[in-house]
C-alpha cells in the first residue's frame, strides 16, 4: 500500500461521519494520517470502539503503526435550550442565568456550570459562541442566580459554548462524563488521551494517576486553552508527555493578537524539553465545505511547520467536512513543501542534574554527528520511547528510525516529529542487532548501500539501560 510518509511532521485527523467507516479511515491513512483523534463531546463509547477496531485492523493488515489519540471534553460550559432554539438580543438587554434546567428566555436562560453565580464577579466578562455574543456579569446572588448585561452581539441559540476568559472556574478538569469515558478509554488500545482545559500541573498528575492505577501505557496531551494555563505552562509540559496548542477556546480566553505568540512560545518550551506538540484547531477550515484552502490556512500550517511543531491537527475538516481525503493531501503538500527550508534553532541542552544527563548527550550527540557526517537516519531502539523523544527534540536533518518490541509504543511514537517506527524483538548481541536494524532497514528501501547510519542504543543489550551507545554503521 502506498502511503504518503516521508514528511516529518505529523498529521493528527479527527474521526467523524465524514471519515469514520473502514473504507474512509483508510484512504485517510494513504493520503498520510499519523495519528485519528477520537472527540468525546461526540458520539457514543459503541461508535469510538468500532473506528477504534477498525484502526487496530488497518495496523495489523498493513504492518502499520497509526496512532489513536482519545480527547476527553473537560468542563465544557453551554448554555441550555432557547425557545424557538434563537434569542434574539440587542446591546444594553439584561439576561439571567439559571442553574436550573428550564427553556430558555429574556427571564432564565439554563448554564450548565453549576458553580458559576458563586465564582463570577460583578464586571467580568462572559464569552458565548466562540464570542460572537459578548455578555458582563451585573450582578451574583452567590447561589443560583447572574443578571448579565449584554455588550455585543444580536442572537443566542441553543448549546452554545461558553468561555470565561476573567473568571476562575472551581470545577475539576476531569468531569463525571470525562470519568466514565477514560473508565471506557482504559479498556481500549489507545496510545495517546488529551485532558482539556488544563489549569495546573496537579490536574495533569491525577490523570497520571488514574491511567498508571489502570495499568494502562497511554501517554497524556495536556491541551492548552486556559490562561491560566499558559500562566503555568513550564510545570505543565513538565508534567505532561505532549502538548496540544488547541486554538479555538485559546483564542477566545487571551487576547486574540498574543494568540501566535503564544503559540510560537510553547512550541519553543515544548522542544527543549522533549515533549511533542500539536497545533491545533482552524487550520484549514474552509475546506469543511471548499475543495481547496485560503492562502491565510495554506501560511498558517507552514508556519507551524516551521516553528518545528510535532503534528498539526484537522478537527472538523475530517470530521464533519465534505472532503476529508483532499484536505489531508494538501496539508501534506504544504508540510512537503515547509519541510524543504525547515532550521528549527531551540535547541535542548542535557542538565547535568538530571538523572537522564548521560543519556541526553548520547542523543545530542546523535543528531550532531548525523549532520556532520550526513548519515541517511538516525537509527534506535526504545523500550520507554524516550530515545526518539529525546532525538526527535533535536530535530535533526536526517530521518529518525526507531525500533521496539512494544507494538502499542510504536503507535504512540509516530505522533513524533521525525520519526518512523518499525518492529524488532530479537535479543541478542549489540553488533549482530546493529546489522538486522540495517538488514530490515534494506528491506524496506528506507537505505541503500554505501549510506552512513548514525546507531544509538544500549549496552549490554539484555540489561535494557538507558541509551549509553553510538556507532557509525556504513550500509554493505
Amino acid at each position: 500500500m502506498n502511503i504518503v510518509d516521508h514528511q516529518s511532521t505529523k498529521i493528527v485527523a479527527t474521526v467523524g461521519p465524514a471519515s469514520s467507516s473502514y473504507e474512509n479511515l483508510l484512504e485517510l491513512v494513504k493520503a498520510g494520517v499519523d495519528v485519528f483523534r477520537l472527540n468525546f463531546s461526540h458520539g457514543s463509547h459503541e461508535d469510538h470502539l468500532q473506528v477504534i477496531n477498525r484502526v487496530t485492523y488497518i495496523n495489523e493488515k498493513y504492518n502499520l503503526h497509526i496512532g489513536v489519540l482519545a480527547d476527553l471534553q473537560g468542563p465544557k460550559l453551554r448554555v441550555g435550550i432557547i425557545k424557538d432554539n434563537k434569542l434574539e438580543i440587542k446591546p444594553g438587554d439584561v439576561l439571567t442565568f439559571v442553574n436550573e434546567e428550564c427553556e430558555g428566555t429574556m427571564e432564565r436562560i439554563y448554564m450548565s456550570y453549576q458553580q458559576f453565580p458563586k465564582d463570577v464577579k460583578a464586571g467580568e466578562k462572559v464569552l458565548v459562541d466562540d464570542g460572537k455574543v459578548v455578555l458582563e456579569v451585573v450582578s451574583t446572588n452567590e447561589i443560583d442566580e447572574v443578571k448579565l448585561k449584554v455588550l455585543h452581539g444580536s442572537e443566542l441559540s441553543s448549546r452554545k459554548g461558553v468561555n470565561l476568559p476573567q473568571t476562575k472556574i472551581s470545577l475539576p478538569s476531569l468531569t463525571e462524563k470525562d470519568l466514565r469515558d477514560l473508565k471506557f478509554i482504559l479498556t481500549q488500545p489507545v496510545h495517546w488521551i488529551a485532558l482539556s482545559f488544563v489549569r495546573t500541573a496537579a490536574e495533569v498528575k491525577e490523570l497520571r494517576r488514574r491511567i498508571d492505577e489502570a495499568g494502562h501505557p497511554a501517554k497524556i496531551i495536556s491541551k492548552i486553552e486556559k490562561p491560566e494555563a499558559v500562566q503555568n505552562i513550564k510545570k505543565i509540559i513538565k508534567a505532561s508527555n505532549a502538548v496540544m496548542v488547541a486554538r479555538g477556546d485559546l483564542g477566545i480566553e487571551v487576547p486574540i493578537e498574543r494568540l501566535p505568540i503564544i503559540q510560537k512560545e510553547i512550541i519553543r518550551l515544548c522542544i527543549q524539553r522533549a515533549r511533542p506538540v500539536i497545533v491545533a484547531t482552524q487550520m484549514m477550515d474552509s475546506m469543511i465545505t471548499n475543495p481547496s484552502p485560503t492562502r491565510a490556512e495554506v501560511t498558517d500550517v507552514a508556519n507551524a511547520v516551521l516553528d518545528g511543531a510535532d503534528a498539526v491537527m484537522l478537527s472538523g475538516e475530517t470530521s464533519v467536512g465534505k472532503h476529508p481525503v483532499r484536505v489531508v493531501e494538501a496539508m501534506n503538500r504544504i508540510i512537503d513543501e515547509a519541510e524543504r527550508i525547515i532550521d528549527v534553532q531551540y535547541k535542548p541542552n542535557a542538565a547535568k542534574k538530571s538523572r537522564t544527563f548521560l543519556s541526553d548527550v548520547i542523543c545530542f550527540n546523535a543528531a550532531k554527528t548525523a549532520e556532520e557526517i550526513e548519515a541517511k537516519a538516525i537509527v534506535g531502539v526504545t523500550s520507554s520511547g524516550y530515545t526518539a523523544f529525546k532525538v526527535s527534540s533535536h530535530r535533526p536533518k536526517c530521518k529518525i528510525n526507531i525500533f521496539s518490541d512494544k507494538q502499542h509504543m510504536l503507535s504512540t511514537l509516530n505522533l513524533v516529529w521525525g520519526v518512523r517506527c518499525f518492529y524488532y524483538d530479537k535479543f541478542t548481541t549489540t553488533d549482530d542487532t546493529i546489522q538486522d536494524l540495517m538488514e530490515i532497514l534494506k528491506a524496506k528501501g528506507a537505505v541503500q548501500l554505501g549510506d552512513r547510519l548514525v546507531n544509538t542504543g544500549s549496552m549490554p543489550l539484555h540489561k535494557r539501560y538507558r541509551t549509553n551507545m553510538l556507532k557509525i554503521t556504513i550500509v554493505d
